[in-house]
């Protein structure tokens, strides 16, 4: 076994297992610095050797871990992306305001609104298992990405997805809000488990394995050309099976009834780590099962493909531009970013690398600027008539004015939002200009075009929220709290990344080339 090549994925693990163990041995006041140096230092670590495996990869696909797995560029530079992605997540999860109060709930235990949950919050208590939890799903995320086998697939998608239903349900403020998020999170997400399992079966009752990547495309072909309609029926059916899972990962219509209210019920962190990492995750199996089943050869496959990409498009942008609250704007947002990534994914003639690597840039390029927006997101809090703080404002009219208390947030903010509208200089139109060009190239012209429509309309509510925090006067409501710093050494990497990406995006385009 090639432990090596396993080292990232060993360290982020393994690291959460320790953090799990010494939560009930450290002395409660040493939990917290603990749990934030060592998801930094082991992140760090994975991010090393995940750099020397990128950078001694051999020539050709190297199975790993018995065959479960795989070492290639693909993968190993989605593991990248992901310790990038998890790193600036773990800095957001720390943060606390000047009030010590942080995004988490002081008790998850405690019942809403009850004497015990004020008790927990006087006394100001801080729940460090949020961050093995990251750290396990993070890992989760890792073997997502490399995996070639869809058992492995399966148990890489509950140790992903397990933590994020605990994480979404933990809110500090509206904690009923928050539960209700985290369950429907939970049952849906155990709806589409159960769906990818099925398809996992079916897919074992054709070919007699598990491992999508080992199956020849000349058998494929053959089940394409077959005349016995049964066994290309169910073969048909268990790819969409699977695909069906893995799709409610990414938010396509029509699986995506749960995304606005677990992104606003859930904490800010929590939904600005799924929002980017579950994508990257789910998208590289995406690509690595219609990669292996040969798409391209069934056209009714595609045609299937060619309407979700559609319908999640149109969805996102319309329901987007009704949308008065920051949270579930982003999340509408995000199923649109969803359709624009499945425009590249339904080529007639297959998936090509340099697809995967304009992807592969997009997912960055989203994921560095979501994760950015979340954590100012939590900076900005709503204010009674008595003057108290409390939970985060998320109605786009407490963002008024925003520009003259914070000037660094709200340029910040803008800096996201121009990314996620392709506005040139951001990494956001650097990555749809390649990933556009991508799928023009493999014939998806009609959607492009689609695509390049939407983009327009999505920039619409964009610069509403811009125009509020510029041109209106500040709103009392709300009120920006202090950082303890490390939502703004967070906050300030990804708006420089942002910025560099679109200015010198070779940085990164040279690697996927």
């Amino acid at each position: 076994m090639n432990w090596w090549a396993l080292s990232p994925i060993i360290i982020v693990l393994g690291t959460g297992a320790v953090q799990v163990l010494l939560e009930a041995f450290l002395p409660e006041m040493a939990r917290r610095p603990f749990q934030i140096v060592t998801s930094l230092l082991a992140i760090i670590a994975a991010f090393v050797m995940a750099t020397l495996n990128f950078r001694d990869l051999p020539q050709q696909s190297v199975p790993i871990a018995g065959g479960e797995l795989l070492l290639d560029w693909v993968g190993t530079f989605a593991v990248l992306i992901l310790l990038v992605l998890g790193a600036l997540s773990v800095l957001v999860f720390a943060d606390r305001s000047s009030q010590l109060d942080g995004a988490f709930a002081a008790q998850p235990a405690d019942r809403p609104g009850s004497a015990d949950e004020h008790l927990s919050i006087t006394k100001q208590y801080q729940r460090t298992e949020i961050f093995p939890l990251m750290m396990f799903s993070l890992g989760g995320m890792m073997v997502f990405v490399q995996a070639t086998s869809l058992l492995t697939l399966f148990v890489a998608l509950e140790v992903m997805s397990l933590p994020l239903y605990i994480l979404a349900a933990s809110a500090r403020r509206a904690r009923l809000i928050s539960q209700e998020a985290g369950m429907k999170y939970f049952l849906l997400g155990a709806f589409a488990s159960a769906f990818f399992l099925m398809g996992s079966a079916l897919f074992f009752l054709m070919f007699g394995m598990v491992n999508v990547t080992a199956i020849r495309a000349d058998v494929v072909i053959q089940f394409a050309q077959s005349k016995d309609a049964g066994a290309l029926v169910l073969f048909v059916l268990a790819v969409l099976m699977i695909l069906v899972g893995l799709l409610f990962k990414v938010a396509a219509v029509p699986f995506h009834a749960w995304t606005p209210d677990v992104y606003q019920g859930a904490p800010s962190p929590v939904t600005g780590f799924m929002a980017a990492g579950v994508k990257v995750a789910a998208f590289l199996a995406i690509i690595r099962v219609l990669h292996s089943v040969s798409i391209g050869v069934f056209p009714g496959m595609r045609a299937s493909l060619w309407i979700i990409a559609a319908l999640t498009i149109i969805y996102g942008t319309v329901m987007g531009l009704r949308q008065t609250d920051v949270k579930r704007m982003l999340a509408y947002s995000s199923i649109a970013h969803a359709g624009f990534i499945l425009t590249a994914l339904t080529g007639q003639n297959g998936i090509f690398s340099g697809t995967v690597s304009s992807i592969l840039f997009y997912l960055l390029t989203y994921g560095i600027a979501t994760v950015g927006a979340f954590a100012i997101i939590t900076l900005v809090r709503d204010r009674d008539e008595q003057g108290n703080i409390t939970g985060e404002a998320t109605n786009m009219t407490r963002w008024n004015g925003l520009a003259k208390e914070s000037p660094l947030l709200a340029v910040s903010m803008t800096i996201f939002l121009l990314s996620f509208a392709g506005i040139p200089l951001t990494a956001g139109f650097m990555g749809k200009f390649w990933l556009f060009s991508d799928a023009v190239r493999i014939g998806a012209v009609p959607l492009v075009i689609l695509a390049v429509l939407a983009s327009a309309a999505t920039a619409v509510f964009y610069f509403r929220l811009i125009r509020n925090m510029f041109f209106y006067e500040r709103d009392d409501r709300s009120v920006v709290v202090a950082s303890e710093g490390f939502a703004l050494f967070a906050i300030a990497f990804s708006a420089l990344a942002t910025v560099l990406l679109g200015i010198m995006p070779t940085l990164v385009i040279n690697l996927l080339s």
